[in-house]
């Protein structure tokens, strides 16, 4: 028997009826489903030293589970020592199986442990069924070694699906069990 993540088969058994029902869809196919979670770190310090870049790199690799690359700049920007080419952040694209086990990680591990957690605000969504959320302490994923980190990174997380609409984004969401704050 081969293995698939616990949210995959929870999406395919209940959560697409679930909102097959609710937004009255004739299809299943027309039903949302998360496409690509996308993790990004931009940083500016990096400039001035390069090891900056190799350290986020490793630490996006082992939290997302597959490989990170680092990003360059596109153009030169004199007021901040910044020329094309030189790296300033690190990226990640998580697809497939990669992606429901991160989202599982996320939301049962990582968000809990979060100092102060009350949910995450619900102010991400761009309008065309996409959600974004920023995270303060990359430390707070369990893959992280903490007395082997000498700088604590920020990252920004962008849920991509196929809904329509940020109502039908929000709904797919919640059904995983995403913790949004209640207003």
């Amino acid at each position: 028997m081969s293995y698939t993540p616990r949210l995959r088969d929870k999406y395919s058994a209940e959560i697409a009826k679930n909102l097959q029902e609710q937004f009255g869809f004739k299809s299943i196919m027309r039903v949302p489903k998360l496409e690509k979670i996308v993790l990004s770190q931009g940083l500016g310090d990096a400039i001035t030293d390069k090891k900056i870049i190799e350290a986020a790199v490793n630490d996006m690799s082992l939290i997302a589970g597959q490989r990170a690359v680092s990003t360059v700049s596109k153009k030169d920007i004199s007021n901040f020592k910044l020329r094309k080419g030189m790296p300033v952040g690190a990226k990640v694209t998580l697809r497939g199986e990669k992606m429901y086990e991160f989202l599982d990680r996320l939301i049962n591990i990582a968000l809990p442990r979060t100092r102060d957690f009350r949910g995450v605000s619900p102010k991400g969504f761009d309008g065309r069924g996409n959600f974004s959320m920023g995270i303060t302490e990359h430390i707070i994923f369990p893959e992280i070694d903490i007395d082997k980190v000498n700088r604590i990174f920020g990252m920004d997380i962008t849920f991509v699906s196929s809904a329509e609409t940020d109502e039908e984004c929000k709904a797919l969401m919640e059904q995983f069990g995403f913790p949004f704050k209640k207003n």
